[in-house]
């Protein structure tokens, strides 16, 4: 066999390798530019009022985020607590149930689909399922708007966190007599609660800054809420409302909520990030 001279192969490595720095370099600094920005723009909106008071009315300087930053991490909860059993679920099946299955086979192709879904559709699914019967935005179509985003991520990572576990667990655990539910629900899910907690910290955060299933589904309010059966305030909606706004203060609010979520996007990455590592180690 004819053996390629070295000096094409070590050139070619080379350009890969300058190629793929150069990509991971453009990659961070967009990524720092933008916080950059952010922070720059809305650290001057970060205060105590920012958030305890209401929104003021048009035109007029004070007040805060307070109901919607309240609405946000209630439709988040909502949608987690819709979507998390779901995706557990659903997870499970497809690790340890689904072998040789095909609604095993469409299921994992309709969760893969579904993750690359744009959200703004799955904001008009919502509106026609819930908006449209009930005569009025809500809430709860908010949160279901959002379950139905968190519901393929949640699903994929734990099948793919109970397949890292070893077939050798299960079969010990089922050689002491342990039934198979017990076996998965205590013993597999006991060795990948890592990763499980991390799928769900991602799908969390997968949710935190959609805008366009909200505008269709909780819409907005300038007031508090006291339920989910009507308008519900979050904070992506009035960024977008006060963002297109001609009032300064309005504007620097929409920096400062922009600023809020990216740190709390941030951090949930960070401590997805950190657990998925302690379990490595």
């Amino acid at each position: 066999m004819k053996l390629r001279p070295p000096t094409g192969r070590r050139a070619t490595d080379l350009m890969v390798r300058i190629w793929a720095g150069a990509s991971a370099f453009i990659g961070i600094v967009i990524l720092f530019w933008i916080l950059y920005v952010v922070i720059q723009r809305g650290l001057g909106a970060i205060n105590l009022e920012f958030f305890t008071q209401l929104p003021t009315p048009p035109g007029t300087g004070g007040g805060g985020l307070a109901n919607a930053i309240l609405g946000t991490l209630v439709l988040t909860v909502a949608a987690t607590l819709i979507a998390v059993p779901v995706g557990l679920m659903a997870g499970v099946y497809l690790a340890e149930f689904s072998e040789d299955s095909k609604i095993g086979d469409y299921s994992r192709f309709s969760a893969n689909v579904l993750m690359g879904m744009p959200s703004i559709i799955v904001g008009v699914f919502a509106y026609t399922m819930m908006v449209v019967p009930l005569g009025h935005f809500s809430g709860y179509a908010g949160a279901l708007a959002l379950a139905i985003l968190m519901l393929p991520v949640v699903t994929r990572t734990t099948e793919d966190m109970l397949r890292l576990v070893p077939n050798t667990l299960r079969e010990s655990a089922l050689a002491l007599g342990a039934p198979r539910w017990k076996v998965t629900l205590v013993i597999v899910f006991r060795a990948a609660k890592g990763g499980l907690i991390t799928g769900i910290l991602l799908a969390v955060a997968r949710v935190s800054g959609e805008t366009a299933p909200l505008l269709f589904t909780a819409l907005n309010s300038p007031y508090w809420f006291h339920s989910l059966s009507e308008t519900t305030p979050n904070l992506t909606v009035t960024i977008f409302n006060y963002a297109m706004s001609p009032y300064p203060d309005w504007q620097q609010k929409a920096w400062g909520a922009s600023l809020l979520i990216t740190v709390g996007v941030l951090v949930i990455t960070l401590l997805a990030r950190f657990i998925l590592r302690e379990k490595k180690v």
